[in-house]
């Protein structure tokens, strides 16, 4: 029996209404949460995020300003609009979009982000509050597959987990939130021997890999939830995911769909957490 569909569009309105909702009560106490994007250099894929996470800002009435730099910026300018905004009592959140162009040192421009307003999740503080369980700001990909399974019924608890890929904003704090909600985690890479055989351990299976259908339908474990981060572009207009959907799906009980799953729910968490910033 095919796999059903973890329909990220439909969740990701949903909570997008939950969010609108919270802001109108924010409002009504004075207070309007405010975004800051800061965008460096004219990376395409990157523009399309930044005009995507404004016009949801908008929708909800998020107070959002977009800084567009230009690709020579030193890393001093940066790090002083970041400062300004950090000052600015009408901001609440602050996203830098990375990539950076490669003469600015992102973990330099990541720290100097305050923690109140680091809505991406990925200061150093914010981690380690992650690894401890303190409170904290999620990193919105792996925060968006979290709410994904509990809006659709699916209980990490007790269940085992294989994310393949292990950078600082998805993998990793994807195995820390599954740990969190006492699944029993196995991190994969590129350099892990027999994978094939680690995914197919796998009740819930999270692909942050970055390889075009890279996991195909002969390493996923008969029933297993399928949760396809990736998103590459093969060719002129085709996006494909980390998994080989149509072979996936002839396994899974839950797959995301590419494009359509886990992207609308990044954006919908960013939102979250600006609200969440705004209301401490």
């Amino acid at each position: 029996m095919p796999a059903q569909i973890l329909d990220g569009k439909q969740i990701a309105a949903e909570v997008r209404e939950e969010v609108k909702q919270e802001v109108a009560r924010l409002k009504e106490q004075g207070i309007t949460p405010g975004l800051a994007v800061v965008l460096v250099g004219d990376d395409p894929a990157s523009q399309v995020y930044v005009r995507n996470k404004h016009r949801a800002c908008e929708e909800v009435g998020i107070y959002s300003v977009v800084h567009r730099l230009p690709a020579e910026t030193t890393q001093a300018q940066l790090l002083d609009l970041i400062k300004q905004l950090n000052n600015d009592p009408q901001i609440h959140g602050i996203l830098v979009q990375l990539p950076l162009p490669g003469h600015i040192d992102e973990k330099t421009v990541i720290d100097t982000i305050t923690l109140e307003k680091d809505v991406d999740g990925f200061s150093p503080a914010n981690v380690g509050n992650l690894v401890i369980g303190d409170k904290c700001f999620y990193p919105c990909t792996p925060h968006g597959c979290m709410v994904l399974m509990d809006k659709t019924g699916i209980d990490p608890k007790g269940k085992k987990a294989v994310v393949v890929g292990r950078s600082n904003i998805v993998g990793k704090p994807m195995a820390m939130m599954l740990l969190a909600r006492h699944a029993t985690v196995t991190i994969c890479h590129s350099r892990t021997k027999n994978l094939a055989e680690e995914c197919r351990q796998a009740d819930i299976l999270v692909a942050a890999v970055g390889k075009p259908e890279m996991i195909t339908g002969d390493m996923i474990k008969e029933g297993a939830v399928v949760i396809d981060v990736g998103i590459n572009r093969v060719g002129e207009k085709k996006l494909v995911g980390d998994v080989h959907f149509e072979s996936a799906a002839q396994k899974a009980s839950w797959i995301t769909p590419v494009p359509g799953g886990v992207g609308p729910m990044t954006i919908a968490m960013l939102l979250k957490n600006t609200v969440e910033a705004a209301r401490r």
